[in-house]
């Protein structure tokens, strides 16, 4: 894990955007707002950084997008994880 690679995914605006459609069907009232708050949460999930690393090594030209790099299933595991109280 670099913390380069994780602050690449915290910016990623693919990854963003697929993080707050998952907060969206947990209920979350403003998925913007929460994800915003919870992105570098988000991008430090363990295995997470090593994922996009990988696919950004590999020449994949929008790794946020690409679920096989980070699935949703991995994605709402995070969101859950994060909501939990």
């Amino acid at each position: 894990m670099a913390f380069a690679d994780i602050a690449l995914l915290a910016g990623d605006n693919d990854f963003i955007q697929r993080t707050r459609a998952c907060v969206s069907t947990e209920g979350e009232a403003d998925p913007i707002g929460w994800s915003q708050e919870h992105q570098w949460n988000m991008a430090g999930t363990p295995g997470f950084g090593e994922k996009y690393s990988y696919a950004i090594l590999t020449g994949n030209p929008r790794p946020g997008n690409d679920e096989s790099v980070i699935s949703d299933p991995d994605i709402l595991s995070a969101v859950q994880s994060l909501r939990a109280p």
